[in-house]
């Protein structure tokens, strides 16, 4: 037979024994119980029908006042079970929202570059910032006073992974396969007699036509109806009649203003539109060869119907219809007469945003892109005019902060957000090259701030592969900010624009400067001490590239 350890009683067969939580009453006195009597132990049998073995185990009973019955063995462990699920519950939920508060949770970052993905064909709906939280790092917190030896290692990890390799230039009809639409649209030759590369294309739509019904830029943005209104209107005053057949003028842009972000383009962009011989498209920033071409409107909305290139060439309509005008006036007909007007185009993601390649183009390069925006850009015009506005990155950096972050902005929380990037810019260069973590699509949303647009001397290399370095006019915010009127004499000199009187030139010149630094962060002050020095160490290799490529060591930013 068996006993109870609990209760000192014979258990039933079933061992079903419910009165197990109150049969040691106050009474029981294991002295006279005959089954505990002893050296305080109970002996335990087991059914040798059953098991065909004896054995007998010593268990030290309790004593009176620990649990006192208020248990059996198999409630206290469950009950044990429970209390502690409730209390690990209620301390990761304190911990998780303290962290997200601060968004500073302690987890170390499981953010690591595995293969990158080579699927070109993205669903419409899927967005980038989906696939931004796909790969979405662990937040990490890194004190913005005390860490700074840490982050010194992060960065000389960075700093000894560098290496400026030339990339190969993709042959001209592997470009024709990936925009075989683009490609027939824009022919191999221009009109002789124009700056721009312009050509005439047949029209073939009559009087009811509207021919920016489709246009995507006047679908999609509000702003920009009023513009195209305009152009509906003039429309077929400035066709172009030859045989019983209508001719529209269609031009690319003569120069780009590339880059960068937050480094004066748009002032540099208002004051050129001033000068009499330079006309810009419709909208300032079209992002057409960057963004609209892929179909991305927005970062955030992912990706839409793409936009075609007759989209784009409808901006420049306005500059096209007046530069018909000259062409065709009396004047212009005169032999070797050129047309002076001339397009430009200032849209500041050119230079380095390439980030839509992953989802278009075959990925067999070791994660870097076998083909880049200047590609493109110069199959269809080998003669454009580049100008690239630089500043110190370091101050680029806190600038693009400022004005893109949408809350909580401080020097404190622009400090963790630099610690956390080039933490996530570190182990991308552990596996991958320089040009491949530059370009990465995963890695630039994931990052906090925008750390590699800074990376100045990485694009113009690229770009110097494929356009010739007097096709290129590289200046300095911090020059043109202290001597508008050299820089901007520079930039006319560089499109080789007529000159001009001197009430034309003061009112170039003597505006005041465009979109500064808002009020309110300008409040805010400058970035902490600290922040900026691991800034400078970060940068440092790359602005030493950059003044030697263009032999000026102003590019080193050393008295900024």
């Amino acid at each position: 037979m068996r006993y109870c350890i609990n209760c000192c009683i014979h258990l039933l067969p079933n061992d079903l024994h419910r009165q197990c939580f109150r049969c040691r009453g106050p009474n029981h006195n294991n002295q006279k119980c005959p089954v505990c009597k002893g050296e305080n132990k109970i002996p335990l049998y087991t059914d040798s029908k059953q098991m065909k073995l004896l054995a007998v185990l010593e268990v030290r009973t309790d004593h009176s006042e620990s649990w006192n019955g208020f248990f059996c063995l198999r409630k206290g462990k469950l009950c044990s079970l429970i209390f502690g699920l409730i209390i690990m519950t209620l301390v990761m939920a304190s911990y998780i929202l303290t962290g997200a508060k601060h968004s500073l949770l302690l987890i170390p970052s499981p953010f690591h570059y595995g293969a990158f993905t080579s699927n070109p064909s993205l669903m419409d709906n899927e967005s980038l910032s989906d696939m931004q939280d796909h790969y979405q790092p662990s937040k990490m917190n890194i004190s913005y006073v005390k860490d700074y030896p840490s982050i010194k290692l992060i960065i000389d990890t960075i700093t000894s992974k560098i290496e400026f390799i030339t990339r190969q230039r993709p042959d001209l009809e592997e470009l024709r396969k990936q925009e075989p639409h683009m490609f027939s649209v824009i022919p191999n030759k221009f009109l002789p007699n124009s700056k721009n590369p312009c050509w005439y294309e047949e029209y073939r739509g009559n009087t009811t036509t509207d021919p920016y019904a489709t246009n995507s830029y006047a679908l999609y943005s509000k702003r920009f109806r009023t513009i195209f209104d305009y152009l509906r209107k003039v429309f077929w005053n400035h066709l172009y009649h030859y045989k019983d057949k209508h001719y529209r003028l269609r031009c690319l842009p003569h120069f780009y203003i590339i880059g960068q972000p937050k480094c004066g383009t748009t002032d540099l962009y208002d004051r050129l539109r001033l000068h009499p011989d330079v006309r810009f498209s419709a909208i300032k920033e079209p992002h057409w060869w960057t963004r609209k071409r892929f179909g991305i409107i927005r970062l955030r909305d992912g990706f839409h119907d793409r936009y075609p290139v007759e989209d784009y060439l409808d901006l420049f309509d306005l500059a096209a219809h007046q530069i018909q005008g000259v062409l065709q006036s009396e004047a212009a007909k005169e032999r070797g007469k050129m047309n002076n007007i001339i397009i430009g185009e200032a849209s500041a993601s050119t230079m380095w945003d390439n980030n839509a390649w992953i989802f278009f183009y075959d990925n067999s390069t070791e994660g870097e892109p076998p083909f880049l925006i200047q590609d493109f850009i110069h199959a269809s015009q080998p003669n454009a005019k580049l100008i690239i506005m630089l500043r110190d990155p370091v101050e680029r950096l806190y600038s693009d902060y400022l004005y893109f972050a949408s809350a909580n902005k401080s020097a404190e929380d622009f400090h963790e957000k630099v610690a956390e990037s080039l933490q996530l810019f570190e182990n991308c260069m552990l596996d991958y090259s320089l040009r491949a973590c530059v370009y990465n699509n995963t890695l630039n949303n994931a990052m906090p701030v925008r750390l590699q647009v800074g990376l100045y001397v990485v694009y113009l290399l690229d770009w110097l592969t494929v356009f010739d370095k007097d096709q290129i006019l590289v200046l300095r915010l911090e020059d043109h900010a202290s001597n508008v009127k050299y820089t901007m004499h520079m930039v006319f000199q560089f499109l080789d624009l007529a000159p001009l009187s001197e009430k034309q030139e003061a009112l170039i010149t003597k505006s005041p400067a465009s979109n500064t630094r808002r009020p309110e962060d300008r409040s805010l002050g400058p970035m902490l001490p600290t922040t900026k020095a691991i800034l400078r160490d970060f940068y440092r290799p790359f602005n030493t590239k950059l003044a030697q490529v263009l032999f000026d060591d102003a590019f080193l930013w050393k008295r900024t």
